[in-house]
């Protein structure tokens, strides 16, 4: 079973930056082995993917409004993904969450991601 735990949100000004970090812990893992999303959701909005990092580390995608800003990497040793958001606009402001999906690339399963954090709130605002 893996565990998933976000944490870095908070509330920031237009044009500021934040970390997100995604730490998944359990039993006999290995978090190469899985594609990492971000996901947000903003109040009365649908959920949105934001970026994906491959279980390989190999392959990134961004959502287009989030390119040029948002980052994410992995620390293996660590295992954690984090998410580095620059720039940040007001059309950020949500909850964030983390997901994994067991598979090697990033192409989200037809049903619902395997594992899911709890979220973490960033707001940005002046």
């Amino acid at each position: 079973q893996l565990k998933l735990a976000e944490s870095g949100g908070g509330s920031v000004l237009p044009g500021e930056s934040l970390t997100l970090s995604c730490v998944a812990s359990g039993f006999s893992w290995n978090l190469d082995d899985y594609a990492v999303y971000w996901f947000r959701q903003a109040p009365g909005k649908e959920r949105e993917e934001v970026t994906c990092m491959s279980g390989s580390a190999g392959e990134t995608k961004y959502a287009d409004s989030v390119k040029g800003r948002f980052s994410i990497s992995r620390d293996n040793a660590k295992g954690t993904d984090h998410l580095q958001m620059t720039n940040l606009k007001p059309e950020d402001t949500g909850v964030y969450y983390c997901a994994a999906h067991f598979n090697l690339v990033c192409v989200p399963p037809s049903g619902d991601m395997d594992y899911w954090g709890s979220g973490t709130q960033v707001t940005v605002s002046s």
